[in-house]
């Protein structure tokens, strides 16, 4: 687990690992970046009373750099990954182990779920469980079992995470994306177990939300250039309607017709919204919310130059 700047959330997180009921030893590393606020005290406090967490340094704060020294400093043979806003569910390791023993994947995982702890963060968590605000992608609204490009956080066979070489850490975002890239091309399966459903917090801002996503945007890009086959088609529908919506309005003077397409998205998102939820206050918000995360991503796609957490 890597960590910076997350007092509100990482004792939840630690204490949902500790609480597995799994039949083997099981080991937390805890990798502490240069956090700001109360986060190395309370990983700290919870190392002292529990001998099973250790916690591994992480000077440059970089989540992959973070993963990485964890990783070299466990020696299990499976590695499960777990973010400092996300929640374990009771059997989770248990059914991950078990899944991957089944499978013989490379990388198991399941769906993340979001879950809100204020109206704006529960909005986002319906958008993020729609079709319409993330694009089909399973481990974020569910499905059936199966291989998949990609999974959330993901429990690891160890032989074949080292063989891949790790989280490349020249990257801030997309990097599980990009292992799981690797991983494949090394003859690796990624699985999608639905049963495995995790816990997770979305940003708490309008703001925080649209630079979560640009950020993705922009670091999908670059996944993109590493690796120009793992484009998926619905990755390019933001850039693409950004795009659009830039272009009629450019055109609209000369052109009025033009201004059908950006009439025609903002019905989709009410469409959507209408969909999404049954509560006004939540429909309103998702009218804000949908735009932001498909723009934002868009944008970032396009010209973001994917900046590091400090």
């Amino acid at each position: 687990m890597p960590v910076l700047d997350e007092e509100s959330h990482v004792e939840s997180a630690l204490a949902s690992v500790l609480t597995q009921d799994y039949p083997g030893p099981l080991d937390v590393f805890v990798a502490l970046g240069p956090s700001r606020d109360g986060t190395d005290e309370i990983v700290r406090r919870v190392a002292i009373g529990d001998s099973r967490v250790t916690t591994v340094p992480n000077p440059s704060g970089g989540r992959c750099s973070g993963l990485n020294a964890a990783i070299r400093a466990a020696n299990g043979e499976v590695v499960v990954r777990v973010d400092a806003r996300s929640i374990l569910p009771s059997g989770y390791v248990e059914r991950a182990v078990e899944t991957l023993l089944r499978t013989g994947a490379a990388n198991v995982g399941g769906v993340q779920r979001a879950v809100g702890n204020s109206p704006f963060t529960e909005a986002v968590a319906d958008a993020l469980s729609s079709p319409f605000g993330m694009g089909g992608a399973r481990y974020r609204t569910g499905g059936r079992e199966g291989a998949v490009d990609t999974v959330f956080l993901g429990a690891f066979e160890r032989e074949a995470l080292v063989a891949a070489g790790l989280f490349d850490e020249s990257l801030v975002g997309n990097e599980d994306y990009e292992l799981n890239v690797r991983l494949r091309r090394d003859g690796g399966i990624v699985w999608f177990d639905p049963s495995l459903s995790v816990d997770y917090t979305p940003r708490p801002t309008l703001g925080a939300l649209a630079r979560q996503y640009a950020n993705y945007g922009a670091w999908k890009r670059r996944v993109v250039r590493l690796h120009p086959t793992s484009l998926r088609p619905r990755q390019m529908v933001p850039p693409v309607v950004l795009l659009a919506l830039m272009a009629a309005v450019a055109l609209a003077p000369w052109q009025p017709l033009t201004l059908l397409a950006p009439a025609a998205y903002a019905l989709a998102v009410g469409l959507a919204a209408v969909a999404t939820s049954r509560r006004p206050s939540r429909i309103i918000r998702l009218l804000t919310i949908f735009p932001t995360m498909h723009l934002a991503w868009g944008a970032g796609f396009l010209v973001g130059r994917g900046r590091a957490r400090r």
